[in-house]
């Protein structure tokens, strides 16, 4: 799972940086001030995905009981989602870049982390309505809930195969915080 988890931001990274080769022209925050806003608000979402994950990971092969490891596990997915819609508000904050298709990335951007922020709300209520009182089904619905929040998660990397902005390209590979 953390593999999975660290892959998937790893492709955010990839995605971003492809969508600001996209934009150049729309009155908003240049590509390079909306390249260091949108790093600015992604580097603490993957450090928190990364470390939640982590977490996560752990609480999988932890000796506790299935009630604690509920627990924790809503926990933490809660968590994941509230950092998930955190960098996508950043996002959204940071506007539309000045750029060709500027608009069309930056809602590629916010439409991927609300589905990222989605699929760990999702999981994060499959997981608290697991019925606790036996270990082997309470496990297997957490396995089922984590398998479907991969599928969903790299389901909601953002396709940046029709976006192609050398401005961006140049501005997410310059500054200095999306590096």
């Amino acid at each position: 799972m953390r593999t999975c988890r660290a892959a998937t931001a790893g492709k955010l990274t990839v995605v971003l940086a492809t969508l600001s080769l996209l934009v150049a022209g729309c009155g908003g925050p240049s590509p390079r001030a909306w390249a260091t806003s949108v790093c600015q608000a992604l580097t603490p979402w993957r450090a928190e995905i990364n470390k939640l994950t982590s977490s996560t990971q752990q609480q999988m092969t932890a000796q506790t009981t299935p009630a604690q490891a509920k627990e924790n596990l809503v926990r933490l997915f809660a968590g994941a989602e509230q950092a998930s819609e955190t960098a996508r508000r950043k996002v959204e904050e940071a506007g539309v870049p000045e750029t060709d298709h500027g608009a069309e990335i930056s809602a590629g951007f916010r439409a991927s982390l609300s589905k990222m922020r989605d699929a760990y709300g999702r999981a994060r209520d499959t997981i608290d309505k697991l019925d606790t009182g036996q270990a082997g089904p309470f496990y297997a619905g957490v396995r089922a809930a984590v398998d479907t929040l991969n599928k969903e998660y790299d389901a909601s990397a953002l396709d940046t195969s029709q976006l192609n902005s050398t401005e961006l390209k140049e501005a997410f590979d310059e500054v200095p915080e999306c590096r």
